[in-house]
């Protein structure tokens, strides 16, 4: 049996001691060869209480630690709302469905003017909600049209120690220093009509920023040296379409990274097709083919399985094994669904059931060995664009409209609460610690249990 894993981040924070700089394990290991057995409890409960938000669990990217939606937390808030158990509230200026990504202290997410002529990347202070960065980043005199229901700034950063990624597609990509927001590198001239707005968001793997181009004119995945910004490869896409329309080859995929047999693979979905990539050279090692166009929902592995959302007009769920060569469409498919399936959100795998909600509202459950469907229920909200996640041993739903759901999931999931604010979300959520940080359209609130 092939042996899966997904490298990259860690889906449990390291102990808290091996959390602490440097300086700080030093100072415990004096205490330990000093200390009395009653001087180093107490001690040592200092230190700990005192380590840096780091050692509470960070969200680098888009769906957490490891791209699939699953939090470290074990326990988060389920009551909540405009004015219950928000902590603070932070006005975001723009428009932007960027997802907030968070290191240590630090949440970074992207905006812009709802025109598209200029860009920012935004830090807000994680205890306080305080703005501690605000960079203009671009400026476009003449953007390319993007749907209402999008935006200039929807791709989500990708954030590391000491380094945060933004990138809003053709408009531009930036690598920024955390600590005082100067920019290390940029890149404008990468060719892209996305003809509906940006969508797909960065990934990081080794040394690399991965980011995809799927366009109505350009179709190709490519890998920037982080340090630098400079091409290490590019992998232009060789997909049978079926059209001359680009309508139809446009994406709005998230590259992400699994580990299969040893072995590192950049799963890239896009119009018509899920290639998978050696991610050191670009490399295509399989294809996965179907009808489908404009792939959004993230894929992700859960078990053996990894999962395949195929996008619009309608969506389907590929369950795949992700060992093959080649061509993989008819020899690696386990089973697919085309019912209940969203276009936008990515779905969710939790104890062996997929999790996923339709862009219409509606909750189905299906077995994750073999697609059947268990259970369904409509949601409050009208539209969904928001990707589940899972956290504190709960499942999220945020709506356009404002309520955001809550479910126990099981055999037979319980609507646990519907939490009510003034404004919708389009960005899925984030975790760190046992906070929930939800964007809405003007402002980003911190929830505590």
């Amino acid at each position: 049996m092939p042996r899966f894993s997904l490298p990259g981040f860690e889906s449990v924070s390291p102990s808290r001691r091996d959390a602490l700089p440097s300086t700080d394990r030093r100072a415990v290991s004096v205490v330990v060869a000093r200390a009395g057995s009653a001087l180093l409890a107490a001690l040592l409960v200092l230190f700990v209480v005192a380590a840096p938000v780091a050692a509470q669990g960070e969200w680098p990217q888009l769906l957490g630690p490891s791209g699939d939606g699953h939090a470290p937390a074990t326990r988060t808030a389920t009551e909540f709302g405009e004015t219950q158990n928000v902590v603070w509230k932070t006005e975001i200026h723009g428009k932007g469905w960027s997802s907030p990504v968070i290191w240590r202290n630090q949440i970074w997410m992207g905006t812009a003017d709802e025109d598209g002529k200029r860009f920012w990347g935004v830090c807000v202070d994680r205890e306080t909600g305080a703005v501690v960065h605000d960079r203009l980043l671009f400026e476009e005199a003449e953007p390319k049209f993007c749907h209402d229901m999008n935006s200039y700034a929807s791709p989500t950063p990708v954030i590391e120690e000491g380094f945060v990624y933004l990138h809003f597609g053709v408009y531009g990509t930036a690598c920024l220093r955390t600590d005082d927001g100067t920019v290390v590198w940029t890149r404008r001239d990468l060719p892209c009509d996305h003809f509906r707005g940006p969508g797909s968001s960065p990934t990081l793997w080794n040394d690399l920023l991965i980011l995809h181009y799927d366009g109505f004119d350009y179709q190709y995945a490519i890998a920037l040296d982080k340090r630098t910004g400079a091409t290490v490869w590019r992998n232009d896409r060789e997909i049978d379409y079926g059209t001359d329309n680009g309508d139809v080859m446009k994406a709005y995929n998230t590259p992400t990274v699994i580990r299969v047999d040893g072995r590192d693979l950049l799963i890239s979905a896009t119009s018509k097709a899920c290639l998978a990539l050696d991610p050191a050279t670009g490399t295509e090692v399989w294809r996965l083919r179907y009808p489908e166009f404009s792939s959004t929902g993230r894929p992700f592995l859960a078990g053996d399985l990894l999962y395949v959302n195929s996008g619009f007009g309608t969506a389907q769920l590929f369950a795949v094994r992700p060992d093959g060569s080649g061509d993989i469409t008819d020899s690696h498919v386990v089973w697919q669904v085309g019912k209940g399936i969203g276009s936008k959100p990515s779905q969710i795998a939790v104890d062996g059931r997929i999790y996923s909600i339709h862009d219409q509202g509606v909750l189905t459950m299906l077995d994750a060995a073999t697609g059947e469907e268990q259970w369904r229920k409509r949601l409050d909200g009208e539209l969904f664009s928001s990707s589940p996640i899972y956290a504190g041993g709960y499942l999220y739903f945020c709506s356009h409209e404002g309520p955001v759901t809550v479910v126990r999931p099981g055999a037979e999931p319980e609507i646990v609460s519907v939490n009510r604010f003034d404004d919708g979300f389009m960005a899925t959520p984030a975790v760190a610690g046992e906070s929930l940080f939800l964007r809405s359209r003007k402002a980003l609130y911190r929830i505590d249990p």
